[in-house]
């Protein structure tokens, strides 16, 4: 079957902008550094363009790994029940060893957010934990900030009409490309200049929020009265940041968040999400949850809710907190008016916070932190890390000090 192809929908020019800036922004790629991509199959036009932007800069090897929709759905209508526990495991495994040996990763984000959302949710949470299983041992050495590593997206054609439902398919590819340009700032003059500027500004912020050492931030708004300890000895970071190899990269591709460790015991309250959560094909919408103890003990979703509870049954760290982020109502991506559907562009859109696994950077001095020590400073451990959007303009938030007082660090959604 011949794919239809969409590539004329999108700009050239900015696409292989895209690319060089994946490349020397996203990753700092370094000269005979190996490099593993991750991508959908429709998605090829840009892996191309990665791929030649890498070998320019002088990668070792570049190996790319594509999925694709129809053989996904393939699985699910016609695999037998006993698969849907098992994983690939040996790919993760030969992925593990490329990091450990120094390989860059990138993934190229952008496949139907509801691909799997006609399928059985039991078969779809017993896939995903597979996976997050066989995957952890690759996936510590992107959380634990090992390697440099980068995600950007491309606009697949059933992600652009989900998103622009109204639109012929290609107008709806054509804007979704452009919405992917502007949040990525690659419709710059010069883009790679224009995120030494974005950077500066992240660093600012994050400068701040380090130099007020707050032990908790107060989150409150229409269903929503979160306190989120934060990690003993937490630091805050945005924008590029200095992997363990050494390599200064931009892991997102856009980015609009400074992020820190919350304390994994510390969290109590109510929070209601603000935008839809897309979960490996399925669409999770209205989340409610209720913490105790730093533990999820009431959850429910008027859409994706058993998705949403298998996830949370994941393991004991699925329900606690490893990541909240900050990021401006007024983000470019929010002021865009366009719900991607996407966390990577939806969770730069608004506030978020992200369920199971923690960020070892996000600690003073954390690449020399072992992982009992980072437990023991209240950093979360699981096979998941999910993100999902709590900010808006109606929410206000508060950071209190290790002596109960309170500074006002963001108000209607902005900082204050």
């Amino acid at each position: 079957m011949t794919l239809p192809d969409f590539s004329k929908s999108v700009d050239p020019v900015k696409l292989d902008k895209l690319a060089e800036v994946a490349v020397k922004v996203g990753l700092q790629l370094q000269k005979d550094q190996d490099l593993v991509i991750t991508a959908p199959i429709v998605s090829l036009p840009l892996v191309r363009l990665i791929t030649k932007h890498a070998y320019k800069a002088g990668a070792g090897i570049v190996s790319t790994f594509y999925s694709d929709e129809e053989t996904t759905l393939a699985r699910f209508e016609h695999g037998s029940d006993e698969s849907f526990d098992r994983a690939a495991s040996w790919l993760y495994e030969g992925m593990a060893k490329a990091y450990e040996n120094g390989a860059a990763r990138l993934a190229v984000a952008g496949d139907n957010p509801m691909l799997l959302s006609a399928q059985d949710p039991a078969k779809v949470a017993r896939a995903n934990k597979a996976n997050s299983i066989a995957y952890k041992p690759a996936l510590e050495h992107i959380a634990n900030f090992d390697i440099n590593w980068n995600i950007c997206s491309y606009p697949n054609p059933s992600w652009a009409k989900l998103v622009f439902p109204d639109l012929p398919i290609e107008e709806a590819v054509r804007k979704l490309a452009d919405a992917i340009f502007a949040a990525s700032r690659v419709d710059r003059q010069d883009p790679v200049g224009a995120w030494a500027a974005h950077n500066g500004e992240l660093r600012k912020r994050s400068a701040w929020l380090n130099g007020e050492r707050f032990a908790a931030l107060h989150f409150t708004g229409p269903g929503t009265d979160l306190t989120v300890g934060l990690a003993d000895g937490h630091e805050w970071h945005g924008g590029a940041s200095t992997a363990k190899n050494g390599v200064t990269c931009n892991p997102n591709i856009p980015t609009e968040e400074v992020f820190t460790t919350p304390h994994a015991l510390k969290v109590e309250g109510t929070v209601s999400s603000t935008k839809p959560l897309s979960h490996q094909g399925t669409l999770i919408d209205d989340i409610q949850v209720r913490f105790e103890g730093g533990r999820i003990v009431e959850a429910k979703a008027s859409k994706g809710e058993q998705v949403l509870l298998k996830v949370l049954d994941t393991d004991e760290g699925a329900r606690r907190l490893g990541e909240v982020a900050l990021v401006p109502h007024s983000s470019p991506i929010s002021a865009s008016g366009i719900l991607f559907y996407n966390t990577l562009f939806d969770e730069n859109a608004s506030c978020h916070i992200a369920l199971g696994q923690c960020y070892s950077k996000c600690f003073l001095d954390g690449a020399s932190l072992t992982p009992d020590q980072i437990k023991a400073q209240g950093g979360n451990s699981s096979l998941i890390h999910i993100d999902w959007m709590i900010g808006s303009d109606k929410v206000d938030i508060d950071g209190i000090r290790p002596d109960g007082t309170r500074a006002p660090v963001m108000r209607k959604g902005e900082w204050a």
